[in-house]
């Protein structure tokens, strides 16, 4: 018997641990059927059309290069400490922020000044923090975008740091801890910044967070496996950070048997607006509804022409708006479920289940309906071909520069096994930001090519080719751009740019798993992004699956390093690396990992 199959062969998969228990004694309503519709923030003043972005369009406006400034400043206060929490039954320690699992959702409108104040609590033991707005592109303030090393110093236990940005793009969006894979301990929630519609809907049903989950503190899981071939398994699969789990598997630990599933209301005939994010560390999520077909209209903060599918695959930090229309009757239940892909990721329990209800619907009962089949024979996104952005933009015919990038995993010079791109792996020096050192005129660091950083120059657009043999997806993130991916595949890149005036934009994009076992270069998969320089700072590029980049799996991109020495950094950012360097000189910092 399955581990899934011993679960839902348990008396009643719904009933329930109370919300405190599973999601945090602070309030959180996500995953139940008391979390709210989403809508716009609208205004009191008297504004174009009704709406903060004016006449602005999807369909005619830069989703990334034409953001309105409202005026409006959305704040919130976020506490990090470790709470006890059973998302799935099992009582664990966890790192959560405001005592949420997920983290609170930040919601705004497009153009406003989201400024967080974030409070670092976290002790027995302390560690460092930061936050990472992911897929915000920070063009006014790089020095929030929150990376430890790069753009800041950590937060040192005991401190508070306040970032202040605006939402300069909108759609669907997520936060994270970037100090090494703290994250998977629990730092992260929903970000949702709303925008000009682009596509019909009734109710917007808000984010749907699916994320491989982890019995094990991060810390020890990146403790056994840095330097070595170990790869983890996770233990469970949540979606809205609730699943059940057997607890015959628990391992001795503390575990109530039938924790329950997320709940999500549907009212027949109408359409709902669904934005699924992977805030997972390592799995690769495919997403279905039985019975159901999706729509999408969104790939991470890009509108893109509405196509229907049955199945959407999900690397690590991507995002996918989905629009589904209710084609039940008002009684019906169904199932929504997320797999982690067993032929691309690492999973003890793939399978994470929430129930879906009808208006008229027993909310108490367990659905019987039949799950989706479809196949699976890659571990890449959509076919490119189908995935056109609403806003059509084309790429420059001739990138400036171009870069070449290998993926790798092997020995390093101390002989520890690691994730390299070109041949180097990254390890992070969290008391001398690159941002603060470039703003300085410090630009080059031929004494510690572990920094992975590659400076670009004046390059007004810039080509990134990567390959890799290595039997693993990758799921890559630039920060601070929106990217175009004008090719993926297997084999050796002919040149051939799919839909080259206007090819698929996002901020994270799989690179398919290689084929060893192939002599070059039949056995390479490939990916090629292009972008604009037009954001000058120095922006991580790197694999998203949190092991990966924890073993070094990252370079920095230094963009326009004349114009960073222009800038005007906020006296805080070194503020915040005095109070780094007394903790740090006071207390021993274990990084044990590349430090991301």
């Amino acid at each position: 018997m399955t581990l899934l199959s011993s679960i839902l062969g348990a008396a009643n998969l719904i009933a329930s641990l109370p919300q405190s228990i599973t999601n945090g004694k602070c309030g959180s309503v996500l995953g139940t059927l008391d979390a709210p519709r989403l809508q716009p923030f609208l205004t009191n003043n008297p504004l174009p059309h009704g709406y903060p972005w004016g006449k602005r369009t999807a369909e005619e406006s830069s989703p990334h290069g034409d953001a309105p400034n409202t005026g409006v400043i959305r704040s919130f206060n976020f506490e990090i400490a470790r709470h006890w929490v059973a998302p799935d039954g099992v009582n664990r320690s966890a790192t959560l922020i405001n005592g949420q699992y997920p983290g609170p959702m930040i919601e705004a409108n497009w153009g406003d000044t989201i400024q967080v104040t974030v409070t670092n609590k976290i002790s027995s033991p302390e560690e460092g923090t930061s936050l990472h707005w992911h897929g915000i592109l920070q063009k006014e303030t790089p020095w929030f975008d929150g990376v430890p090393s790069v753009s800041q110093c950590p937060i040192a236990p005991n401190g508070t740091f306040t970032y202040s940005f605006r939402a300069d793009v909108y759609g669907t969006g997520w936060y994270h801890s970037h100090y090494s894979a703290q994250y998977a301990n629990g730092v992260f929630g929903p970000m949702i910044i709303h925008g000009p519609a682009h596509a019909e809907y009734d109710y917007d049903l808000g984010p749907v967070m699916v994320n491989d989950y982890f019995h094990d503190d991060y810390y020890a899981i990146v403790q056994n496996i840095t330097g070595q071939i170990t790869v983890p398994y996770s233990d469970n699969n949540l979606i809205n950070g609730k699943m059940s789990f057997d607890c015959a598997l628990a391992r001795g630990r503390d575990c109530i048997p039938n924790a329950g599933v997320s709940k999500f209301k549907f009212t027949t005939g109408k359409t709902h607006r669904l934005r699924l994010i992977n805030s997972g560390a390592e799995g690769l999520q495919k997403f279905t509804i039985d019975n159901h077909t999706m729509t999408v209209i969104a790939n991470d903060f890009v509108p893109v022409k509405p196509y229907d599918t049955n199945v959407v695959t999900l690397g690590v930090g991507q995002r996918t708006d989905v629009i589904v229309k209710a084609t039940g009757c008002s009684t019906d239940a169904y199932w929504m479920r997320s797999y982690i892909s067993t032929t691309c990721s690492h999973t003890n329990q793939s399978t994470a289940l929430a129930a879906i209800y009808y208006e008229d619907a027993n909310t108490s009962t367990t659905p019987k309906s039949v799950a989706t089949t479809f196949t699976s024979t890659n571990c890449s996104n959509d076919d490119i071909s189908i995935t056109e952005p609403l806003y059509i933009e084309a790429p420059p015919a001739k990138p400036a520069f171009t870069q070449d990038l290998e993926i790798s995993f092997g020995a390093n010079e101390t002989g520890a096994l690691v994730w390299k791109m070109n041949n180097q792996s990254f390890l992070a020096n969290y008391n001398h930001p690159l941002l603060l050192l470039a703003n300085l005129g410090n630009t080059s660091y031929p004494y510690d090519p572990q920094w992975n950083v590659y400076n670009f120059g004046r390059s007004k657009s810039i080509r990134l080719i990567l390959h890799s043999i290595d039997p693993f997806s990758h799921p890559m993130h630039l920060h601070g751009h929106n990217f175009w991916v004008v090719a993926q595949g297997t084999g050796r890149w002919n040149g051939t740019i799919t839909r080259p005036h206007n090819p698929q934009r996002r901020d994270t994009q799989l690179i398919d798993a290689g084929n060893p076992a192939k002599l070059e270069p039949g056995g390479e998969s490939y990916i090629v992004l292009d972008f604009i320089a037009d954001n000058p700072g120095v922006w991580p590029f790197h694999c998203h699956v949190a092991w990966h980049v924890s073993d070094g799996l990252y370079i920095n991109i230094m963009e326009r390093p004349c114009d960073i020495s222009e800038r005007s950094i906020p006296s805080i950012m070194a503020q915040t690396c005095r109070d780094w360097a007394y903790y740090s000189g006071h207390n021993v910092v274990n990084q044990i990992d590349s430090g991301e």
